[in-house]
């Protein structure tokens, strides 16, 4: 732990301390669940009141940098993953583009008979056999988004599909089928027991749902995709002009 202040500067001492946990923060020493250096070995290593210390972490936890796990101790937050609302593309798509490794938990297709509201949306009669595509996705420590999608009787995988590319991109190779609008639904909600078990969370946490319905450029709706995220590890930006 290298944490240095300087006594004898203007700035005060917990707006010090905060600029000096940062760095320690950005070197990566304690991600993946280490334990940040307790408020008392700081005080020690840099001379000043635990009060201090702590009002310098309590300003970083309050910026989602830190957290406080009762009976655990202080971690480092695991960064959020940022998607635009201006653009969409496959998940597979938006974690390459952002450098983050990520691997399949579990992935399983089927084929089911449509309900009321699936039919509808895709525009088939209630009861017509669809295929779903069901999936586990994280990075390597963690899952952190569950997705369920529906496709139109025009997408039918087969049994042996390894589904180890990105999905617009299967569509577009083997269906012929360009997908190119999509529109989504946000909504806060909490986790039950068998979402909370999927994600390694606690039941009652917080949970993004995002509904996407996604079409081809004649409007026709060709995938429903439901995709329940952590909402520790993931945020939406929304950009908007004038």
């Amino acid at each position: 732990m290298n944490i240095l202040i300087n006594h004898t500067s203007s700035v005060p001492f917990h707006k010090q301390i905060e600029e000096e946990l940062r760095k320690l923060i950005d070197t990566g020493e304690y991600d993946n669940g280490k334990l940040f250096p307790k408020e008392v070995d700081i005080s020690n290593r840099v001379g000043v009141s635990r009060n201090t210390v702590r009002q310098a972490i309590n300003t970083l936890v309050g910026e989602g940098l830190l957290e406080r796990k009762k009976g655990v101790g202080t971690t480092v937050a695991k960064k959020k993953i940022g998607t635009k609302l201006s653009e969409w593309h496959s998940f597979t798509q938006e974690m390459s583009a952002k450098g983050i490794p990520f691997k399949n938990y579990m992935v399983k297709h089927d084929v089911v008979d449509a309900d009321h509201s699936t039919a509808e949306r895709l525009n088939v009669e209630e009861g017509k056999e669809v295929h779903r595509l069901i999936r586990l996705r994280g990075d390597q420590n963690d899952p952190f988004v569950y997705f369920i999608s529906w496709f139109h009787p025009r997408v039918s995988f087969s049994e042996d599909e390894q589904f180890d590319q990105p999905l617009y991109d299967i569509i577009e190779e083997k269906f012929n089928i360009v997908l190119t609008k999509s529109s989504e639904e946000l909504t806060a909600m909490i986790a039950d027991k068998e979402l909370a078990a999927l994600l390694k969370i606690e039941v009652g946490a917080p949970v993004l749902f995002r509904s996407r319905v996604v079409s081809d450029p004649g409007g026709r709706v060709v995938e429903i995709n439901h995709g329940y995220y952590r909402a520790d590890r993931f945020t939406y930006q929304i950009e908007i002009n004038k």
